[in-house]
């Protein structure tokens, strides 16, 4: 389980603990409601002080069991922000929610799907017009040069509806799916095109024949990049 969860749970768990031991207090010594809360807190903190009033025998097991417990809880606790801690997690959550925060506030984008040769010229195209994007990748290796790039960006699969959706694929203008594979192409747009009807979509076609896949998927405009860069050679020599 992610350590974050660990942590809302411990959290609710002890402020579970501190509405138990106020009543336990309120209905077994007879204690006002701030009496009781104030004798839970520094027996779940173990902190020593000295007793608001004296105990019952039946107060003294109560105090036990919930010092037993609170001390279980409260090491969890400071296990769990350890762990995030030392892994970095808070950044990357403080990270992860700016972003977004940032896509969340997306309309009218493009959102490219793909950060290999072709995806990243087209970035740097897009980011010379002004115009808005989101980038969708996959790669370990691309998603750190994105981020020395300084792109808005999201690292996930966009064959999947919930990362298309993360990145505002309902808001969005246009999609372009320039990812490696001919068939991850022929997903995406399938996808894309499913959850946005409206959408303008271009695909790249590595391979021959993809092209009519894509378009039976959903795409507006197929490229072929090796097609383009072979007419332009020959083009150059006539």
């Amino acid at each position: 389980m992610d350590p974050v969860r660990h942590l809302k749970i411990s959290f609710f768990v002890l402020l579970m603990l501190v509405s138990v031991g106020t009543t336990g207090y309120t209905f077994i010594e007879g204690w006002r409601p701030l009496d009781a809360v104030y004798m839970t807190v520094i027996t779940l903190g173990t902190v020593g002080f000295k007793e608001v009033h004296d105990l019952s025998d039946g107060g003294k097991i109560f105090t036990m069991g919930l010092i037993v417990v609170g001390v279980s809880v409260l090491g969890y606790i400071v296990g769990s922000l350890a762990q995030i801690m030392f892994e970095g997690q808070i950044q990357r959550i403080i990270g992860r929610k700016k972003v977004e925060k940032q896509i969340g506030a997306l309309a009218d984008h493009y959102i490219i799907c793909g950060f290999g040769r072709i995806g990243s010229l087209i970035c740097k195209e897009f980011k010379a017009n002004k115009l808005k994007f989101v980038i969708i990748e996959k790669s370990v290796e691309a998603v750190e040069r994105l981020a020395e790039d300084g792109y808005l960006f999201m690292k996930g699969d966009a064959t999947l509806d919930e990362t298309l959706l993360k990145a505002g694929i309902n808001r969005a203008k246009g999609l372009i799916s320039v990812v490696t594979s001919d068939t991850e192409n022929v997903y995406i747009t399938l996808t894309a095109r499913g959850l946005n009807p409206d959408l303008y979509i271009m695909s790249r076609s590595g391979e021959e024949g993809s092209d009519i896949k894509l378009k039976r998927a959903g795409a507006n405009k197929v490229v072929s990049p090796y097609t383009i860069g072979g007419h332009r050679m020959a083009q150059s020599i006539l």
